[in-house]
């Protein structure tokens, strides 16, 4: 273990309480997508007691840099999340939420507290590596566009443009003081789905008289299942799931119309936009077939995210030389959605997890859940190892 490396760690353990502190805070006090007013203003607040300069990008997000020796000589981003999912939080401890039905499930709160916190390790450490480190502080990664299309809009890329970008992400199925690395495509694009499926009403004993949109859905759902089965290459993960579907008849009445509602998941960009047309021509052409109609909506959302070899490859060496190999492990693909993934399709990037689970004390429950949680333990680990990751990054 270098000099470097141990002055980071024997600053994340030192500063540790202090990070949980600031966790605690960003939890007990949430804030919706696209509304973390309060959230960037602490954000600043924190960032300029450490004597950084802040700047807002896309309103509610905060960017800074810290500056080492020879400063233009490259630099590497660090992407946290700010915003909090619509979800009432049953935990019962000091820094529940405050806000009924707001909560930070998804561990935003401690991706912005462990930023911070390595914010705070670099700035203090900031004459003894070269380079700029950007920190991204992000607004809206749970609420289509995402956050993370807004900034690059708006230049966040830009001066200085990062040689490649570094983000982690909670992971509840490992233990804290692990992590998790992939190398290449790991998370699936994220596309909605709407359908409204049309034909005519009446009496559920008359069916001759009708047209009924129930029937017409229920083989909709099942015929575009094919556009998985047989048109998707086995090569390429794929899923299409209907998650809601709205009727509004009766028991003797076949209403109108039918609502599905519905996500298209794939990590290849060529074969996402041939699955679009695909499924719009299946859904309008059964439609007609059975006397009816449809209009379909189909949002398209975040790409799919892709961690650049070569920086992935380094950060994984780096993550074992800071925490040990024994505990840092390979992650399997993962279906779930990340806006993290705009700025893998911009530029060299690595998602990497961070493990948050304590089952001796309980703490087991997944992301998206009211009783999620974390073993706070983590949060040293992960402001501890952003600051490493990028003081080595900036080196390679």
């Amino acid at each position: 273990m270098n000099q470097l490396d141990q002055k980071i760690k024997d600053l994340a353990k030192a500063y540790s309480t202090d990070t949980v502190g600031i966790r605690r805070h960003i939890h007990a006090n949430p804030e919706l997508s696209f509304e973390e007013y309060n959230t960037a203003a602490y954000v600043e607040q924190v960032l300029q007691s450490y004597g950084l300069e802040t700047t807002r990008v896309a309103e509610t997000g905060v960017v800074a840099l810290i500056k080492g020796r020879n400063a233009d000589r490259k630099t590497i981003a660090l992407r946290a999340d700010l915003d909090a999912l619509p979800i009432v939080e049953q935990n019962q401890v000091e820094y529940k939420s405050r806000k009924e039905g707001v909560m930070h499930a998804c561990g935003h709160d401690v991706h912005t507290a462990s930023l911070l916190g390595a914010a705070r390790i670099l700035q203090e450490l900031s004459g003894e590596f070269e380079g700029t480190v950007k920190l991204i502080f992000q607004p809206g990664e749970e609420k289509f566009p995402g956050g993370a299309s807004v900034m690059i809009k708006e230049g966040v890329l830009q001066q200085p443009e990062p040689a490649g970008i570094l983000g982690q992400h909670v992971f509840p199925m490992l233990p804290a003081g692990k992590v998790g690395f992939r190398s290449g495509m790991y998370m699936a694009s994220a596309d909605e789905i709407y359908i409204t499926v049309k034909g005519k009403g009446g009496h559920a004993a008359l069916p001759e008289l009708n047209v009924d949109p129930v029937l017409i859905s229920a083989h909709l759902i099942v015929a575009l299942q094919q556009i998985v089965s047989r048109h998707a290459s086995p090569k390429i993960p794929t899923v299409l799931s209907f998650g809601n579907i709205e009727a509004r008849g009766a028991t003797n009445v076949i209403p109108n119309e039918v609502k599905l509602e519905g996500t298209f998941r794939t990590m290849d960009e060529a074969w996402r936009k041939e699955a679009h047309k695909r499924i719009r021509k299946l859904a309008e052409g059964l439609c007609e077939s059975m006397g009816g109609s449809c209009d379909i909506d189909i949002k398209y959302g975040y790409p799919f995210l892709k961690n650049e070899p070569g920086l992935t490859g380094r950060a994984r060496e780096a993550a074992q030389a800071y925490l040990g190999v024994e505990n840092v492990v390979d992650l399997d693909l993962w279906m779930g959605a990340e806006d993290f993934a705009y700025y893998s399709q911009e530029v060299a990037a690595c998602f990497y997890r961070l493990g948050t689970r304590n089952e001796a004390r309980g703490i087991t429950s997944g992301v998206h859940t009211p009783t999620f949680d974390v073993e706070e333990s983590a949060l040293e680990t992960g402001s501890g190892l952003m600051a490493w990751l990028a003081v080595q990054e900036l080196q390679a």
